[in-house]
């Protein structure tokens, strides 16, 4: 038997049921922060997973200038041995 798909007006109410999904803010940007140092380890292990994996930017929220210099400070303090590459 044939189904008909969802009318205009049903497809109007899910959408209304999905709500607002805020947007995510880079912490950088917001703090006005020009320089990431790769000294500052309390901040470089917040973009971290527990297996030693940097955060992607879509879930952290930072934007795409400070991703990178994110990522590069990351690199640059495991290389000195102040950030581990892999978690125990």
């Amino acid at each position: 038997m044939f189904r008909p798909g969802p009318d205009k007006d049903e497809m109007r109410q899910a959408k209304k049921v999905r709500g607002f999904k805020r947007r995510k803010i880079c912490r950088f940007c917001q703090n006005k922060m020009n320089i990431i140092d790769y000294k500052d380890i309390e901040i470089l292990q917040t973009f971290i997973t527990e297996r030693g994996k940097i955060i992607p930017r879509r879930i952290s929220g930072t934007c795409a200038k400070h991703q990178r210099a994110l990522s590069a400070a990351i690199k640059r303090s495991r290389q000195i041995a102040l950030m581990p590459f892999l978690s125990d």
